[in-house]
């Protein structure tokens, strides 16, 4: 790796401490009252010169973000240019603008009279005309009067994407650019053509054609100009190859760098500039190893070339040590390069991924104005270097300008202002036809670089570039609802700008100033004060992966002894007497050592997951989730035990107490599956232990050495010897053996549903006491995907959900139904998708799916793919190398005739797909019909429907959105009804409840001379 990527801190250090470190490092750098001085006349001018009609200020000053309206109108505009039929483009309009009042507008100003006019006239007709359940059947009259409402709002969201999107194509935003100029000589633009990224070879290579096309036509376009006055373009290394992510490094390094380097060329040879936009913070060290490798490049063919930059955001909270690593790059390579600062943009996603990877912290600042402060420190870094880096500066606040004009004059510092197409327009405005007067006005510094040095002397003076979105407003706008959101939000500058009951001088109040408290909580306290979230790992991050890969090396898999009959009855008699000792520990004893287990496996990240490589095949990733899952099993039910398995005291009559006691039943047997050998395993016994039960443990046969870690690990936390027992062995002699077993006063079983009934069976022949099962067996679990939804999130919840873990998941998709207006569109993409993911060594960090689990599977699948290449059509597969050919099966899907085709599961990576059109409420009967009820995941943007769906579906979990795998103890209950199980959801509120029996005491108080408090209270 190059020396500028392992400068790079861990992504996760504590806030203040970071903060503190970038606030020193302003410390006399700026006179914050100058910069209000600077910036507060800019601020009147823009509130006292309204911006045109769309422009951003005028839409958050009619419809702010936070209004239903905004919000709508947002929805309304990631969405509705992309469905292709009426019927969904209706369903769509009514859901969003059904909940939102557009009869007024939100301002009084004569500038804002045609907005409000179409709002009235289009938008606000949609109660009365659009259906009022987005489901129903409307008659002719309000169909024709709904699809006359939906083409006028159709209109108004295409007049909002031309605001926002440059032009449709290069040669329209080149056009546009030109008319710009012709009331700004000096305007220059970077054109980005955007989208989202790539999820097939196929996305990639027309993304590079796309900016092949572009770097064309802007050099075309510049000839004869200056360097300078040439625009340039940003491209977006996520666009250019479909696994841009650090576990394909090689790829990566293989395929896209030289990609890259024939656009740097095209440009280095138009002499325009070519910038790399940044990603999300997982890819941080990976595209500083990739800028490295194409500043080689330029150093190497265009060394005299200065157009060729990086995208920085100051968010990250290691922004500050990402300049130094470019300017060292730009030391070492001899070159000038370029740095565009902006805020960030996903940092709502980044904070998720933290708490649901349960991070030691958060890789972006967690306080807006800590992210104000760290773009301050940058931006004084950068123009510290300004001999090896041209500064760029995105930014639309007024503050933020002034201040880096202020440090910029200390410098003697050229740099350069940039803005979003559409927004900032008006500070801009200002900012540029600043008078000599006021620049005169503005404090000088008197250093001997100061003053007017380097040509910056005033903010007439500034350069300023648009960054402008190119592409069709179908694809582009959803990337403007980011945008939109987030400087859309209640607590940004663009924002309260807009709203003049926001002192300026509030508005340009200084950051410079720590908060008081987190802005988010830890990772580790998601879930508050009552138990702890449970340890990850970052893949992405060399210094966390490392540890990981070493444990796999190092782990060697025990041989666990196989148990038989008599060792059954000896474990069974050993656990019965060791019952009533464990059932008469107090609660707060039991929990307290299921908590200490929890805390051990927590610490012991690294060693199982070493275990669950080699034993189960499991990849890297999935070893991480099953730990922490297993972890999060014992803090839960340790938190559930205290909180409701105490007596519970109920009303009665006067003289009379009445109380309610849960209490352990005995013996339960729990029988684990072998695809989580470690979090089910763990999650049923925990269970049974905590609520007074001694416990005999059946792992699966194909994975006895993790549940055997397990064990051990529960008797150094403090368990006792004859509490739980480990019985190895197989299901129809072990299993039915202690099933059968006079002492079972309950089962726990996960696994396949015909096993399920067999045991249901056996436990109703018995002879002695009713023994209730709990049952989580398997599912046929569909995705509904309508016309509404977003291809590229469809297929990144799709991979998920039918490849991960082989598909050897109870949650896994098993029948993807698309409807039919775009299925064509979305089974192409799957297609290219599939060919992208890689089968092999699971220890590998590069494998995305590992092996099947043993050869029984492994024939069962070949003969079903075997069936469906007869009997169905192929829609694509995965590559296999034929050394795996024996231990894997490659991903593969096959589209079905109609949703009946699919009759049983199958437990592997194969999906199946059918089109629908048509009422999807049939379409759930259908799948309801399949009796099986696991887990259902809906893909749309009609949250009415989702809803709907939810209601009439008969399935234990379902998700909207998002993929349908990885359901989180304590957060997403898991579990189904019919034929995927009995009940109640592991990892929920009602669990700890089927593993007890319930005894009510009642006391007759009275019968010893009456109710002593009640005499007490007579004269």
């Amino acid at each position: 790796m190059p020396i500028a990527a392992s400068r790079l801190p861990a992504p996760c250090r504590p806030e203040p401490a970071v903060v503190q470190r970038l606030l020193a490092s302003l410390q006399g750098r700026l006179d914050w009252p100058a910069v209000i001085t600077a910036a507060a006349p800019w601020v009147q001018a823009v509130r006292d010169k309204p911006a045109p009609f769309w422009a951003m200020e005028s839409l958050l000053r009619e419809y702010p973000i936070s209004s239903a309206e905004g919000l709508a109108l947002m929805r309304l505009a990631e969405a509705l240019l992309r469905v292709p039929d009426a019927e969904t483009a209706i369903a769509l309009t009514a859901d969003q603008l059904g909940r939102a009042d557009f009869s007024s507008g939100g301002s009084d100003s004569s500038q804002h009279k045609m907005l409000s006019s179409l709002s009235a006239s289009a938008i606000g007709l949609a109660k009365r005309l659009l259906p009022d359940d987005a489901g129903s059947k409307p008659g002719l009259l309000e169909r024709l009067g709904a699809q006359t409402v939906v083409g006028a709002t159709v209109r108004a969201i295409q007049l909002l994407g031309r605001q926002f999107v440059l032009g449709r194509h290069i040669g329209e935003a080149l056009g546009e650019a030109r008319t710009q100029r012709k009331d700004q000589p000096r305007l220059r633009f970077s054109f980005d053509m955007l989208g989202e990224g790539a999820r097939t070879a196929h996305d990639a290579q027309r993304y590079l054609a796309a900016y092949q096309n572009a770097i064309t036509a802007i050099a075309e376009s510049t000839q004869g100009q200056g360097p300078a006055e040439r625009d340039g373009i940003s491209i977006k290394l996520s666009a250019l190859h479909p696994r841009y992510e650090d576990a394909q490094l090689e790829r990566v390094l293989d395929e896209l760098v030289p990609r890259v380097c024939g656009l740097i060329d095209a440009a280095a040879r138009a002499d325009i500039n070519l910038t790399i936009d940044a990603e999300e913070s997982d890819r941080l060290e990976l595209s500083l190893v990739v800028f490295d490798r194409l500043a080689a490049h330029v150093q190497d063919t265009a060394p005299a070339w200065t157009g060729f930059g990086l995208a920085i955001q100051a968010y990250q909270t290691r922004a500050y040590e990402m300049i130094d690593a470019v300017a060292e790059i730009a030391r070492r390579r001899s070159l000038r390069l370029m740095v565009r600062l902006v805020k960030g943009a996903y940092w709502d996603g980044e904070i998720k991924r933290a708490q649901e990877l349960g991070l030691n912290g958060y890789p972006v600042f967690t306080h807006k104005h800590h992210t104000d402060i760290s773009y301050l420190a940058c931006a004084q870094r950068l123009l510290e270097h300004h001999a090896q880096i041209l500064p760029q500066f995105a930014t639309h606040n007024a503050g933020t300008i002034a201040a880096i004009v202020q440090m910029a004059r200390h410098h003697g510092a050229r740099f350069e202002m940039q803005r979003l197409h559409g927004m900032g327009e008006g500070v801009y405005r200002e900012v540029m036809a600043a008078s000599p007067e006021s620049r005169r006005a503005a404090p000088r510094d008197s250093s001997p670089s100061g003053g007017d040095a380097a040509g910056v002397s005033g903010p007439h003076e500034l350069s300023l570039r648009i960054y402008a979105p190119v592409g069709e407003h179908r694809d582009l706008l959803a990337y403007l609802v980011r945008r939109l959101l987030e400087n859309g939000a209640n607590s940004s500058f663009v924002h309260q700008l807009a709203d003049a009951q926001v002192p300026v001088t509030e508005l340009l109040h200084s950051p410079l100033q720590p908060a008081d408290a987190a802005g988010q909580p830890a990772p580790a306290a998601l879930y508050g004060s009552g138990r702890a979230n449970s340890s990850g790992a970052d893949l992405a991050v060399p210094e966390q992966r490392a540890p990981l890969q070493a444990a796999v090396q190092a782990t060697q898999v025990r041989t666990v002894p196989l148990a038989d009959e008599a060792a059954v009855r000896h474990a069974m008699t050993m656990l019965d007497s060791g019952f009533d000792a464990w059932s008469a520990r107090p609660v707060a004893e039991r929990a307290a050592i299921i908590r200490r287990a929890g805390d051990l496996l927590d610490a012991r990240l690294a060693a199982y997951c070493g275990l669950l490589v080699r034993e189960a095949g499991k990849t890297l990733g999935d070893c991480i989730a099953e730990v922490r899952e297993a972890v999060d099993f014992c803090r839960y039910y340790a938190e559930q035990a205290e909180s409701r398995l105490a007596p519970i005291a109920l009303p009665g009559p006067t003289g009379e107490s009445n109380e309610l006691r849960l209490h352990g039943r005995g013996v339960f047997v729990c029988i684990s599956p072998w695809n989580f050998p470690l979090a089910i395993f763990a999650g049923q016994v925990v269970a049974a232990l905590v609520a007074g039960n001694t416990v005999a443990a059946k792992p699966a046969e194909q994975t006895p050495a993790v549940a055997q870690a397990f064990v051990e690990l529960l008797h150094e936390a403090g368990l006792p010897t004859d509490a739980l027992r480990l019985l190895h062995g197989p299901g129809e002699a072990v299993g039915a053996a202690l099933v059968a077993h006079p002492a079972t006063a309950g089962v726990c079983f996960t696994g396949s549903t015909q096993v399920a009934k067999i045991i249901q069976r056996t436990l109703a022949a018995s002879e002695g006491a009713i023994v209730p099962l709990i049952a989580e067996t398997g599912g046929l679990n569909a995705m509904v995907v309508d016309s509404s939804a977003l291809p590229e999130q469809v297929i990144d919840a799709v991979v998920q959900s039918a490849f991960r873990s082989a598909g050897q998941r109870c949650s896994a998709l098993r029948l993807l139904c698309v409807h039919e207006s775009i299925a064509d569109g979305v089974i192409a993409m799957l297609r290219g998708a599939m060919q992208e993911l890689r089968v092999g060594d699971a220890a590998e960090i590069a494998t995305d799916v590992g092996p099947v689990i043993d050869a029984e599977a492994h024939g069962n699948l070949s003969r079903h793919v075997a069936r469906l290449e007869r009997e169905a059509t192929l829609i694509g597969r995965a590559a296999l190398d034929t050394r795996f050919a024996a231990t894997h099966i490659a991903p593969v899907a096959f589209e079905l005739k109609q949703v009946e085709d699919l009759r049983e599961e199958v437990f592997g990576p194969v999906l199946h797909v059918v089109r629908w059109g048509g009422d999807v409420d049939t379409l759930v009967k259908r799948i309801n019909a399949l009796r099986y009820g696991l887990t259902l995941g809906i893909q749309t943007r009609i949250d009415s429907r989702a809803t709907r769906i939810a209601a009439q579906a008969r399935i234990g979990n379902v998700y909207v959105n998002r993929n349908m795998i990885g359901a989180v103890v304590g957060v997403q209950p898991f579990g189904g009804e019919g034929l995927s199980g009995t009940g109640p959801k592991a990892g929920g509120p009602h669990y700890l409840y089927r593993f007890c029996a319930e005894q009510t005491l009642t006391i007759n108080t009275a019968a010893a001379g009456g109710n002593a408090a009640l005499l007490a209270g007579l004269d």
